[in-house]
């Protein structure tokens, strides 16, 4: 259904106000059209819906598109290089937020203008002059369905604390960068730190192995995982496990695209950022999973993925606070 939902997506755009070609669109869509080219430098290593949403901008517009993929601590490198040589050979950046944070501090990017579609962007999402919201990365438990019965199943965030699930807990490190440490932040701004100490006192199993992490827990090792990342749910399909999202709602980490400094092809950029900005594109990634960024999305996405994106988008982190944050992880896991 996945693949079918990908292949069948992805039609038509959308006009309105323009930036540098005055008050038409459709000017914009045709100065893209000349340029020919776009690159976009992505943090999104070997992802099929990415490349879905990049086919069908090539196919549409008639723009042939150059991807680089590399780690985001890469991407910002190669840019940090690139420019520092007065070298501008990238168009479009898509990256997690954070690093999205570093690289504007760093000047890395330009303002995109004005593109369409921003002006379906919903809370708590919105853009800037210079970021973009791209699409959401979702945290949650996930259970083993053969090891928990629907009645155990925790329904708050709290339940974890409950002593039955002591030395049962499998968990990404809160004390590295990744989805421990987001789940680390959202859980101290919404509970405090007591939530944390009665946490360690559960003496939850670390792991930074995330795809071996998933496994442990469908082969009965583990009968919980925190956080699960949503977009992993289709890689597990046929086995014995359950996502769940608690009362409270999903810490999330939010992907940007940004225009780099002095790309090459802008106006290409900015038609691209509004075709991921479509319905459709959306769609394709919330079908993966990844929560959207855009309205009445969610209500179209897979049965089996809509009740977990239709809940309430949490707390995520903030770069100033990434080091002391860490930090007071490590305190209270030793």
């Amino acid at each position: 259904m996945l693949r079918r939902s990908v292949l069948g997506l992805l039609a038509a755009g959308s006009v309105g106000p323009a930036w540098a070609q005055g008050d038409d669109w459709a000017k914009v869509v045709d100065a893209a059209k000349k340029e020919g080219k776009l690159v976009i430098y992505t943090a999104s290593i070997g992802s099929v819906f990415h490349k879905a949403v990049i086919k069908s901008f090539e196919q549409k517009y008639g723009i042939a598109v150059e991807l680089l993929e590399a780690r985001a601590s890469e991407v910002r490198e190669r840019v940090r290089v690139e420019q520092s040589a007065g070298r501008f050979l990238g168009d479009v950046h898509h990256n997690g937020s954070t690093t999205t944070w570093l690289m504007n501090r760093d000047g890395n990017f330009q303002p995109y203008g004005s593109v369409p579609n921003t002006k379906n962007i919903i809370a708590p999402f919105s853009a800037s002059n210079v970021v973009i919201p791209a699409e959401v990365i979702s945290y949650c438990l996930m259970v083993n369905r053969n090891l928990v019965k629907p009645a155990d199943e925790p329904k708050s965030w709290k339940d974890i604390l409950d002593p039955k699930w002591s030395g049962k807990i499998l968990s990404d490190d809160y004390r590295a960068l990744g989805g421990g440490a987001v789940f680390f932040v959202v859980m101290y701004d919404t509970f405090g730190k007591e939530f944390h100490e009665q946490l360690a006192a559960q003496k939850p199993v670390f792991s930074r192995d995330l795809a071996n992490s998933e496994r442990r827990v469908a082969r009965g090792e583990f009968p919980l995982y925190l956080p699960f990342s949503l977009q992993n749910y289709n890689n597990l399909k046929g086995l014995p496990i359950k996502p769940i999202v608690p009362a409270e709602g999903r810490p999330y980490v939010r992907f940007d695209l940004t225009m780099l400094k002095n790309a090459p092809h802008p106006n290409a950029a900015r038609v691209f950022m509004n075709h991921y900005l479509e319905p459709e594109s959306q769609l394709v990634f919330a079908n993966a999973g990844y929560a959207p960024v855009v309205g009445g999305v969610v209500e179209k996405t897979l049965e089996e993925i809509r009740g977990l994106l239709a809940t309430k988008a949490m707390g995520t982190t903030t770069p100033e606070r990434q080091d002391a944050m860490l930090e007071l992880a490590k305190q209270i896991y030793k």
